[in-house]
């Protein structure tokens, strides 16, 4: 036990227990740091700082440093955080637990104990992103969606159940129970942790803050609970998880007062799409957002994580709220026992942290003023978070995108008129149990050996009396809604807006209102709390009935997820090039993220979801024209639809209540028997398959030794890739389907598998050989390498030895040119602009980029994870000066490179030199600055990567 500072106090617990912690008052009171000035989230981290300073990994300094934050100014200097816990989804959490088995193999080689690869704080790992939307429309879509995800990934599930036994501090919660965020905020959550300890020669327990860092960027989500915790790369999760803290620099923390409430008809998704647009005009990327003052105070929970969860959106580290009553209000109304609710609240007092801080009670680095009175109801898109549309002026503004040209950011549809509208004929009859609706299935299914022998059912008692979805005719075009989605962790965690959803279908339906076939509904929400409330309060029949039955509980739509669209739907937009919509409660809508064949994408909450999905299309203006018209040809408004205030607080009164919660986080493998039914091996070490396609056994440890390498420059250099402002992770990392064209599609096929069981890039995230194919082959990234063309294309230029060896360049994919590159052992670079790697934070995106074979990333500026990843993977990040780019500087990717000034005593931040030799003969050179920002990220590149890092260190500490 650490108690370096002589803080440690005891404390009342609750319930008659007594208890100790770190005191951070008592730190004060030695005149270290004033310490009440500074923001809470600051203050939680302080927390963990002094509790495991050590004088090794943790130091007096490092304590002392952040007890004595400038909020003006803060200090240039690494923070070493220790977590007390990690959260997985199972698209990283795959990769991480093959990595974790590929570390017991490689110490294995060298006659070492595997079983020194062991996470050393708790990990919960929630399969949450491997459900899709096949079917929908139908009371059956939730059994046949979940037996189609265990089909699709079962070799995934059998590793992770070996993953389980294997390793001690691991937990998995298996399909079908909920998002990650979700399951976090309502079950995994404590808000203050134990652990037993020897204090005075006495066993005792030692209490501290729950934090945590989890391997998806809306980990933050947990932030509106008063937990500190947000997304990191799957490779900074491994590094935590063997121990070793997480670094970032002491950030600025900006402090946003919110006051007012809000207004009759603002849901909390408006409230928190107008944070999104405003924070990401204050550029708060890389800083702390704390909210604060009356109106934070009077947000709910829900409403709260709702804000929380964005914060990836508006480029912020976290969006926290200090711990108050609400939280823990919130900690006994989900099912937490009144011990853990005690010991919170009073752990929180003890450190005089609890209560919501009033407006010059704390020092921030800036401070914003929010009054929720002003915020408006609008929606998101159609292409990013952050460009907010209000309600009124989506149709405008959408026409407009319509006709801008392609370099403008619009369509580039001049002289097009958006209210034409092309025939499209669905087919006719009911869906069979076990078809996919809309799909003829002599045509698709039985290639998928999806067709059953079920009788067919009867519309009116299996779909409660609507007509089978997809069937009948349709008119589409322009601006026509085709994909509406009540899905995704910021919205379905908040009651609020999914009652509202529930009573807005129960009023259209009472009119007789219905969803154009043409529109794939659905509604996954994210956890199974919401569908018993929805249950509860009589309105799930009515969504059923819209065709918004419940498709499965994970994330789906928000993450591409969203399954195929009819065959005809997709030729008729191929045939007309149509601009179609998809509106959902998500909180990304980048390009081809959604649907690869849907071009506008617009965030929206879930009762707008509903309402646009009866509409059937987004050019037009919802506040004045009319829906659509009810039973007696009368035209309803939103107006008429729309519920109270007063009838959601109703409805949220009669559902919640903690039992529930209970009920439904118990015995998750009891409540799942397909689970069940999923063997594994066991034992230590992992027996790779190489018959495998789902699990490969990564090369990163390959010819491991314990000889550390060196930081030399990079000479004789190709470019892999010129790129643009905003390239996201998205673009970077393999996401979505698989193509039969692709790289990694013809790599499949080469193994003996069919296109139709391709599955997608995602469920494959635990083999290397296809996700390397896969990487930066979206099919909507733009190489400038290849002017006019999208998708993973480049051209090859040969050895870098001379001048360039094919003069023209020769086009493939860029895949095939980094293989070729490879066996030539020409190092590449890849160039970017402003904003690179802004997403989801997947480690993909920087192994990927590591096993092509690239050496180092310039770009005008990198999205935090994105930018760590790159170091955690031994590629190096370099940021060009302000004003400068690939295009200024006028290259085409003919060109040789060199990175020089780089050696052993290299220092983060300093300025290195990009040597550039044109095919014509000419040299310039440009100064570039190291983005390694930490000393501890030059050992992690200096190894090779963090991985090789963490490895050493627990060899050498044997």
């Amino acid at each position: 036990m650490n108690n370096e500072f002589k803080t440690l106090q005891k404390f009342d617990v609750g319930n008659g227990r007594e208890g100790f912690f770190h005191s951070l008052p008592e730190l004060e009171k030695q005149g270290v740091g004033k310490i009440s000035r500074l923001p809470i989230s600051i203050r939680i981290v302080l927390e963990s700082v002094l509790r495991n300073c050590d004088e090794k990994k943790v130091r007096r300094k490092d304590v002392e440093t952040l007890a004595n934050w400038n909020a003006r100014k803060p200090a240039n200097e690494e923070i070493p955080f220790v977590v007390a816990r990690i959260v997985l989804q199972d698209f990283t959490g795959v990769p991480l637990v093959v990595d974790l088995a590929a570390m017991r193999s490689a110490v294995q080689v060298i006659g070492g104990d595997p079983k020194i690869i062991e996470p050393l704080v708790p990990v919960d790992l929630v399969v949450d992103h491997s459900v899709q939307v096949d079917f929908f429309g139908s009371a059956q879509a939730l059994r046949l969606n979940l037996e189609m995800e265990f089909k699709r990934n079962r070799e995934r599930y059998q590793f992770l159940k070996w993953g389980q036994q294997a390793f001690k501090t691991f937990q998995l919660i298996p399909p079908g129970i909920g998002i990650v965020h979700q399951v976090n905020l309502e079950y995994l959550a404590k808000g203050v942790l134990s652990q037993k300890s020897e204090v005075g020669g006495q066993r005792s327990e030692i209490f501290y803050p729950d934090t945590l860092v989890g391997t998806d960027s809306h980990t933050t989500m947990i932030n509106g609970l008063g937990v500190v915790g947000w997304g990191v790369g799957g490779i900074e999760a491994e590094a935590g998880m063997l121990g070793q803290p997480v670094y970032f620099l002491t950030p600025e923390v900006v402090g946003v007062h919110l006051s007012g409430r809000l207004k009759e008809g603002v849901t909390a998704t408006d409230l928190v799409l107008h944070i999104t647009q405003m924070l990401r005009a204050q550029k708060v990327v890389g800083k702390f957002v704390e909210f604060y003052g009356e109106g934070a105070a009077s947000l709910p929970v829900p409403d709260r994580a709702t804000i929380g969860n964005m914060s990836p959106e508006y480029g912020a580290t976290i969006g926290y709220f200090p711990v108050d009553q609400e939280s823990v209000n919130y900690l006994r109304a989900t099912g937490r026992t009144d011990e853990q609710c005690a010991a919170f609240e009073n752990y929180f007092r003890a450190q005089q942290m609890f209560g919501m801080p009033r407006k010059g009670e704390i020092n921030y680095s800036v401070d914003l003023e929010l009054d929720l009175g002003q915020v408006q109801p609008g929606v998101a898109g159609p292409k990013r978070p952050q460009d907010r549309i209000n309600l009124p002026e989506l149709g405008q503004t959408f026409r407009s995108l319509l006709q801008k040209p392609l370099k403008d950011g619009g369509y580039g549809k001049e002289n097009v008129d958006p209210a034409v509208k092309h025939l499209v004929q669905l087919n006719g009859s009911a869906p069979r149990d076990g078809d996919m609706p809309g799909i003829d299935p002599g045509e698709e299914l039985n290639k998928a050996e999806m067709v059953t022998n079920r009788p067919t059912p009867d519309p009116a008692k299996d779909l409660k009396g609507a007509d089978p979805f997809h069937h009948g005719e349709s008119k589409i075009g322009h601006g026509s809604v085709l994909i509406a989605a009540i899905t995704s962790c910021t919205n379905t965690s908040n009651p609020s807006v999914m009652l509202a959803a529930g009573l807005l279908a129960k009023k259209a339906v009472e009119r007789g209102m219905r969803v154009d076939p043409a529109v794939k509904t659905s509604l996954a929400p994210g956890s199974r709390v919401v569908s018993d409330y929805l249950t509860k309060t009589g309105l799930q029949p009515y969504l059923d009935q819209l065709g918004f039955n419940l498709v499965g509980y994970g994330c789906t739509t928000c993450i591409g997820n969203s399954g195929p669209l009819h065959p005809k739907i997709e030729k008729a937009i191929h045939d007309y090039d149509l601009v179609a919509a998809s509106v959902l409660s998500g909180n990304r809508n980048f390009e081809a993220r959604v649907h690869q064949n849907i071009k506008a994408n617009f965030l929206m909450s879930p009762p707008l979801v509903v309402a646009f999905a009866l509409a059937g299309r987004v050019d037009l203006d919802l506040t004045k024209e009319p829906i659509g018209k009810d039973k007696n040809g009368k035209e309803t408004f939103l107006r008429d639809l729309w519920p109270s205030l007063k009838e959601v607080r109703d409805a949220m009164q009669s559902a919640l209540t903690p039992e529930v919660f209970r009920k439904l986080y118990r015995d998750f493998a009891d409540q799942n028997p397909k689970w069940n039914e999923i063997p594994s091996s066991t034992g230590d070490i992992y027996l790779w398959d190489e018959k495998s396609d789902y699990i490969h056994e990564p090369p990163f440890f390959k010819d491991f030794s314990m000889e550390v390498g060196k930081i030399e420059n990079i000479i004789g250099v190709r470019a892999l890739g010129i790129f643009g402002d905003s390239v996201t992770t998205d673009h970077i990392s393999p996401a979505g389907a698989i193509k039969a064209s692709s790289p990694a599609g013809q790599y499949l096929m080469s193994r003996g598998i069919k296109p139709e069981d391709f599955n997608s890039y995602g469920s494959r995230r635990g083999n290397d050989l296809v996700m390397t194919r896969g990487t930066f082959a979206n099919v909507r990234i733009k190489n400038l390498m290849v002017p006019g063309t999208e998708g993973g294309v480049t051209k090859y230029y040969g050895p870098a030895t001379g001048t360039a060896a094919v003069a023209s360049g020769e086009q493939m994919s860029i895949y095939d040119a980094a293989m070729k590159y490879q066996k030539e052992n020409v190092p590449l670079v890849i160039l970017a602009g402003h904003e690179y790697g802004t997403g989801s934070s997947r480690d993909w995106a920087a192994k990927g980029t590591r096993l092509l074979g690239v050496k180092a990333v310039i770009a005008a500026s990198f999205e935090r994870i994105h930018r760590s990843n790159l170091v955690g993977m031994g590629v190096l990040p370099l940021q060009f000066p302000e004003g400068t780019n690939a295009q200024t500087l006028n290259l085409d990717g003919s060109e040789i490179f060199a990175i020089t000034r780089l050696s052993n005593s290299i220092e983060p931040g300093k300025t290195v030199t990009l040597e550039i030799e044109r095919k014509n003969g000419e040299r310039d050179s440009v100064p570039v600055r190291l983005r390694i920002d930490t000393p501890i990220e030059i050992d992690y590149y200096r190894h090779g990567g963090i991985l090789q890092f963490v490895l050493r260190q627990l060899l050498a500490s044997k």
